[in-house]
């Protein structure tokens, strides 16, 4: 009877393990490489006191599953954002060195709940949406120091950034990496109905998209995911401080809350199939110049064309 009783209990554990095993089947083993169920994700935002990085801050720290990572020029971060964001003081994307000085700060912080190796936090996503704007036109002429500023901001700074923190094993296999571009990047997209100007901003952007596909070759290998995006027209400071807060209705801008919202669902989604393309995951509604460049009926998400 002893003998019969073990050979029983041996047989529900095979019947277990397999119906459990054919659970597991059902889903990919890449979903869970890099952020498994119930385990703590680590998310880095560089750029995160306003506007779409405050946004997306927020709407990463408010979910219970994740640790976030916000860098700020200041000594201190905001005191009106989740009081769950652990703040990066006086990082400038702007200023020579700010790649090291990320990676040195990282170390002294070490993990913050999520993927931790040896002391050093590991992350899951890295959104780079630190930018700067100023408006220029033919008339006036462009602007020197302004667009130095534009082109170190928007295309210099990223690669450094994104190596010293590979460098320092802080991204992995796994890892994604948003690089906030814009449509006005797109040079098929130009056209007459918007007109020149603005050299330093849209130029700059073109500039940043050919990074962004430049480090998705560099890092395919590793695993690791960039994707390039236009996260919509937007009702910020940014762009009402240069006047374009006079188009935010007929250009259809949403507020830095929806277009986080729709980052959020784009990263949770991408994979590396889409590493090293340009997207508009809100689709065409606020590019004004799509339906004389590429057409209309277009679908949302949108790949854009360099």
């Amino acid at each position: 009877m002893m003998l019969l009783g073990v050979q029983c209990f041996a047989l529900s554990s095979i019947i277990s393990f397999e119906i459990q095993t054919r659970r597991l089947s059902q889903f990919p083993f890449h979903q869970f490489k890099h952020n498994p169920p119930s385990v703590m994700a680590n998310i880095l935002i560089i750029g995160a006191t306003r506007g779409l990085g405050a946004s997306l801050a927020n709407n990463y720290a408010s979910q219970e599953s994740t640790t976030v990572y916000g860098t700020t020029r200041a000594a201190t971060g905001p005191s009106n954002l989740n009081e769950k964001i652990v703040w990066i003081p006086n990082i400038d994307v702007a200023e020579e060195g700010v790649g090291r000085k990320l990676v040195n700060q990282l170390g002294m912080l070490g993990g913050g709940g999520g993927m931790v190796e040896g002391g050093r936090v590991t992350f899951d996503i890295v959104i780079i949406t630190a930018g700067y704007f100023a408006t220029e036109d033919f008339v006036n002429g462009p602007n020197w120091d302004e667009e130095v500023k534009m082109y170190t901001t928007s295309a210099i700074s990223p690669p450094f950034i994104v190596q010293s923190l590979f460098r320092a094993k802080n991204i992995t296999k796994g890892s994604k990496i948003l690089l906030i571009s814009s449509e006005s990047g797109s040079i098929t997209l130009r056209h007459a109905k918007e007109g020149g100007g603005n050299y330093g901003h849209h130029a700059s952007k073109s500039a940043l998209n050919m990074v962004g596909k430049l480090l998705s070759l560099d890092l395919k290998e590793h695993g690791i995911i960039i994707s390039i995006l236009h996260p919509g027209f937007m009702r910020t400071e940014m762009t009402k401080g240069v006047g374009f807060d006079k188009y935010w209705d007929d250009g259809g801008a949403v507020t830095p809350d929806e277009a986080a919202k729709s980052l959020v669902e784009w990263a949770r989604d991408l994979d590396i199939s889409k590493s090293g393309q340009y997207w508009a995951p809100r689709g065409p509604r606020d590019i004004g110049t799509a339906d004389v460049t590429i057409g209309t009926d277009l679908p949302t998400p949108l790949q854009l064309p360099w």
